[in-house]
């Protein structure tokens, strides 16, 4: 079968297509997102039980846990620490949780949804180098939430609405090393910049839709929206390279391949073969 390669440059990839092979008893459910730990372990979030599966760069099945935790996964981050965080939109729950499954913080009232506060039906989550905890509410409210590393509620701003500081459907969310929690304000095709206090700091355009983000470590920003398409922009939003992609949820490894979950597709593996 021909190599199917996409991107340009040194964001050049093959794409590996399906990804992850299961044992002949287990079938793949709806994939939200994906993360990769410190040791390049690929965790995919599924809308199923197990919601969780652990695999190898190569694609091997190394574990699956969390039977009975979410009701229904949406968000996934791993901290430097290898923390594992999740989203459960349905069960409008934020957790933390060891990579072997065990839960060491839960925010939120599970199957208690709450308007304007923390939360209805949350799409996202991510880790300051703080150890803050900040939240995309994005389905039933409009706004971002701020906690401390044990879980207490700091703040919170964000209103329905398409002007600069608001939001429809913030879905993606990811704080970069200067402190500025990105947004993916997915209606409003845009990503909002802001500081951890809530400052709105830039505004960047030229999406449709987008879905998700990813910093690697030189801190370039991917970007998956609704084309379908991801696009590589600088810290400072210099577009670099686009290309056509679909993806929910998305996440790189050391070696800068990266990695998709898609509801309805296969998982998929871009595997970097730039310079």
């Amino acid at each position: 079968m021909p190599k199917r390669i996409v991107g340009s440059g040194k964001h050049t990839y093959e794409v590996v297509s399906p990804f992850g092979k299961l044992p002949e008893d287990m079938r793949l459910g709806a994939c939200s997102a994906v993360a990769v730990d410190s040791k390049d372990r690929v965790y995919v979030l599924q809308r199923q039980d197990p919601p969780v599966l652990v695999f190898d760069t190569s694609g091997n099945l190394l574990s699956n846990w969390g039977t009975g935790l979410i009701t229904e996964g949406h968000g996934i981050y791993i901290s430097p620490q290898d923390h594992v965080f999740f989203t459960d939109k349905d069960g409008h729950e934020v957790l933390k949780c060891t990579t072997e499954g065990k839960v060491l913080i839960r925010l939120g009232k599970r199957d208690h949804p709450s308007f304007q506060a923390p939360f209805s039906h949350p799409a996202d989550v991510a880790v300051s180098k703080s150890g803050d905890i900040f939240v995309a509410d994005g389905y039933g409210n409009s706004n971002v939430h701020r906690f401390s590393a044990d879980g207490k509620h700091r703040m919170s701003w964000g209103v329905p609405g398409a002007k600069p500081g608001e939001f429809t459907t913030p879905h993606g969310i990811w704080v970069d090393s200067r402190d500025r929690v990105i947004v993916a304000d997915r209606e409003n095709n845009r990503l909002q910049l802001f500081s951890v206090e809530g400052d709105l700091l830039g505004i960047w355009t030229d999406f449709f839709h987008p879905m998700d983000l990813y910093l690697d470590a030189e801190g370039m920003v991917y970007v998956t929206d609704q084309i379908p398409r991801l696009s590589v922009l600088t810290p400072d939003g210099k577009l670099v390279a686009r290309f056509l992609h679909r993806a929910h949820g998305t996440w790189g490894d050391s070696k800068g391949s990266l990695y998709s979950a898609w509801p309805g597709n296969p998982i998929m593996k871009l595997a970097r073969v730039g310079s």
